[in-house]
C-alpha cells in the first residue's frame, strides 16, 4: 500500500520531515484498526478526521452551523501537530 502513497516534498527535497508526516500511514493504520499504532504514528489523527467530518457537514447540512466546532477542531488539531511536529524533532 506504501507505494501509492503521496510522497513528502519537505522530506523529499530537504530531508526534514513536515508536520504532516505520518498522516497516511497513520490513515490507513486506522482503516485495518491499528487504532493505537495510528496515534502513536500521527497524534492528531483523531482531531483531524473530526475536522474534517464536520468540514464535510457544513456543505452538506446548511441547516446547521458547524463553525465553531470546525474552528475549535482545527485549533486542537493544529496545537496537537505542532506539539507532536516538536516532540518528533527534539526526541529524534
Amino acid at each position: 500500500m506504501e507505494e501509492y502513497l503521496f510522497p513528502c516534498m519537505s522530506k523529499r527535497y530537504l530531508g526534514i520531515d513536515c508536520m504532516g508526516c505520518g498522516f497516511q500511514r497513520a490513515f490507513i493504520l486506522l482503516i485495518e484498526g491499528e487504532f493505537e499504532q495510528a496515534f502513536i504514528m500521527y497524534p492528531a489523527i483523531y482531531s483531524m478526521l473530526l475536522f474534517f467530518i464536520f468540514i464535510g457537514l457544513q456543505f452538506l447540512d446548511k441547516l446547521r452551523n458547524y463553525n465553531k466546532i470546525i474552528i475549535t477542531l482545527g485549533v486542537i488539531t493544529a496545537v496537537v501537530m505542532v506539539i507532536s511536529y516538536l516532540y518528533k524533532i527534539l526526541n529524534y
